[in-house]
């Protein structure tokens, strides 16, 4: 049974939440304070977690920050309606996905779904993939799930690990925005959504902290390309 553990102080919310999924057959535990949110999230209990920015003890960006040191456990934010300002720190840190409040149940019960498919369908792609490959510097090794840079490993989100590894794999290739977003972030690709372009500048600065230069190319209105250098 998939583990769903929510931090967020907001007991009636957690409860409806709770009355959602738990009809889905999800596990569900919810905590209302930010330090107790962080032992338990990092536990290794479960599978995803929704996070509430306004916390008492410690507050959701703050415990996003912590939790990236030692788990990428797949993290859903949950935001202000309109306070883009949380929803790009929340995506740099680290979260995988956002959602604004007030939010539809069935909304979200949707983005869990997404992000979980996603999980699964990356899984199963990497048993019929090879296990390694290299591009340039950068190396995936799958069964790890770690892709590193000059022999450097990068901290990368799932999300961010799960883009890396499409375009590692179509390196020299267009992957246009769409089919992007459809197999990392396991959603449709929205006009006014940015979150892909957060997640790709993110990768961009982890990568260049090893390897400076441009290493993924924007091509307007095509999407994303891994430039693949010629042998010396």
């Amino acid at each position: 049974m998939t583990a769903i553990l929510m931090i967020d102080d907001d007991q009636a919310l957690t409860q409806l939440v709770a009355e959602y999924l738990q009809p889905e057959g999800y596990q569900f535990t919810a905590v209302h304070e930010g330090i107790t949110g962080l032992e338990r999230a990092r536990s290794n209990e479960f599978q995803l977690i929704l996070l509430d920015i306004m916390l008492p003890g410690l507050d959701g960006l703050s415990l996003l920050r912590q939790l990236r040191q030692h788990s990428y456990c797949p993290v859903l934010m949950l935001t202000a309606r309109g306070d883009e300002i949380d929803r790009v720190l929340g995506l740099e840190l680290g979260a995988d996905d956002y959602l604004a409040k007030p939010f539809s149940p069935r909304e979200l019960v949707a983005r869990i779904k997404a992000i979980l498919r996603r999980v699964e369908l990356l899984q199963q792609q990497q048993q019929s993939q090879p296990a390694t490959l290299t591009v340039n510097q950068l190396t995936l090794d799958s069964a790890r799930r770690q892709i590193s840079v000059a022999q450097q490993a990068l901290t990368l989100t799932a999300t961010e690990y799960q883009i890396l590894e499409i375009l590692m794999r179509h390196a020299g290739e267009v992957v246009s925005k769409e089919d992007l977003s459809q197999l990392a972030l396991g959603k449709r690709l929205q006009i006014y959504d940015r979150s892909l372009d957060m997640h790709i500048s993110n990768i961009r600065k982890k990568i260049a902290q090893y390897d400076p230069g441009e290493k993924i190319q924007t091509l307007r209105g095509l999407g994303y390309l891994l430039l693949q250098e010629s042998p010396a």
